[in-house]
């Protein structure tokens, strides 16, 4: 299940639940496997220039490899910046996490 985090100057006009939706959208377009992927957004309301960066995690799988990535991460930014209305830096991370990270759900204490 993929990840997306957005962190942002909260000068910034834009629609972050629709960011992180696009985010999901273009992520199955290339990887229809992938699942959902978590979102989660925070506006900064102390922040040194109007910016935006954004963190997309996704699993290791041996069909992501450079050239998948390499063509996700062009997607995902066009994508993004279509959503992005107003001039600001703009940061974007695609990462892959390897072997040793744990993915699963939580059902409370005892469950």
């Amino acid at each position: 299940m993929p990840h997306a985090e957005i962190k942002y100057s909260d000068d910034l006009a834009i629609d972050p639940y629709r960011i992180l939706t696009r985010i999901e959208e273009i992520i199955l377009e290339h990887d229809p496997g992938a699942g959902a992927c978590k979102g989660r957004a925070y506006p900064a309301s102390v922040s040194h220039h109007t910016h935006i960066l954004i963190d997309v995690a996704l699993l290791y799988k041996p069909h992501r490899d450079r050239a998948f990535r390499t063509k996700l991460l062009e997607a995902l930014e066009a994508g993004i910046k279509l959503l992005i209305p107003t001039p600001c830096a703009f940061s974007l991370g695609l990462r892959v996490n390897e072997e040793f990270y744990v993915t699963n759900t939580h059902h409370g204490i005892g469950g």
